[in-house]
């Protein structure tokens, strides 16, 4: 892999990772335009990593509300009075988010890593959840904050996050348009996408490049790797700050489209033969 490509696949990452505009399908179909096939081990090894680069992102940018949660989880495990803390409950409702999503990851792998991988797949889950989206969007009651957030909240955003694992969908997509659905504000619905994103994608990120690792050398290259690591994070930073501003302010349609017209860009370039659809 080339540096250059490296770069542009950096890129791709970084925006898309946390936008609700599905990350796997914009990698795939970059991917497959450069050449590369997506059951390329090495190429499943780089995406692998680079994603980890977006996560450092959303630490970094969140570092402040993760170190609050943690001291007040830790505090509330020894000291009743601190369990009615905000950060408390964030804290368990994270926890009990990732839990469901991680088992379900785990029990319907090799799935995943068959038959979802098609372009067709992409196609379908973009679409359909463009349509989940809208009603999140124009139907949620969005009259929820923070402060409202119960375990039971983190349990049923992290079995929705599960559904992302269908290309397409959108981890952020799912879990935003999901608490939208369950009355939480925009925003809140945006800060809980990314808290439960933190563990769940380390933790997927890791795993994988773990597995995969040996492959870099033979593939893309430790160097393309560190450049595209290096351009996912900085990028994805600059993401995150612009989607929580944006969704202050605006609602989610101009998303909902552009998800509609990537289908169908996608649709036409496998119609036309320009890409495989596996």
């Amino acid at each position: 892999m080339s540096w250059w490509e490296a770069i542009l696949l950096g890129i791709v990452e970084g925006v898309t990772e946390f936008l609700p505009i599905s990350s796997t399908g914009h990698l795939t179909v970059v991917e497959k335009l450069l050449g590369h096939t997506v059951d390329d081990p090495s190429i499943t090894a780089f995406t692998a990593i680079i994603q980890v680069g977006a996560m450092i992102a959303s630490i970094v940018y969140f570092w402040r509300d993760i170190v609050a949660m943690a001291t007040a989880w830790f505090r509330g495990l020894f000291h009743a009075a601190a369990r009615s803390d905000k950060d408390y409950r964030l804290g368990w409702a994270v926890i009990a988010g990732f839990i469901p999503t991680a088992v379900v990851a785990l029990a319907l792998q090799r799935f995943i890593e068959g038959p979802l991988r098609s372009l067709w797949a992409v196609v379908l889950g973009l679409v359909v959840w463009s349509v989940v989206m809208l009603l999140g969007d124009r139907l949620g009651k969005q009259n929820r904050g923070e402060d409202s957030i119960t375990v039971k909240d983190g349990v049923a955003l992290g079995l929705i996050q599960s559904i992302a694992l269908v290309p397409g969908v959108s981890r952020s997509g799912a879990t935003i348009s999901g608490g939208m659905l369950m009355g939480l504000d925009r925003v809140t619905a945006t800060r809980m996408s990314f808290f439960l994103g933190i563990p769940t994608l380390i933790a997927s990120g890791l795993y994988e490049a773990a597995k995969e690792a040996k492959n870099i050398a033979a593939g893309a290259g430790w160097m393309a790797t560190g450049i595209g690591t290096a351009v996912s994070f900085v990028v994805a930073y600059a993401s995150i700050a612009w989607l929580l501003k944006y969704v202050s302010r605006h609602n989610f349609t101009a998303f909902v489209i552009y998800r509609l017209a990537l289908a169908a860009l996608i649709v036409a370039l496998l119609v036309a033969g320009i890409v495989t659809a596996v």
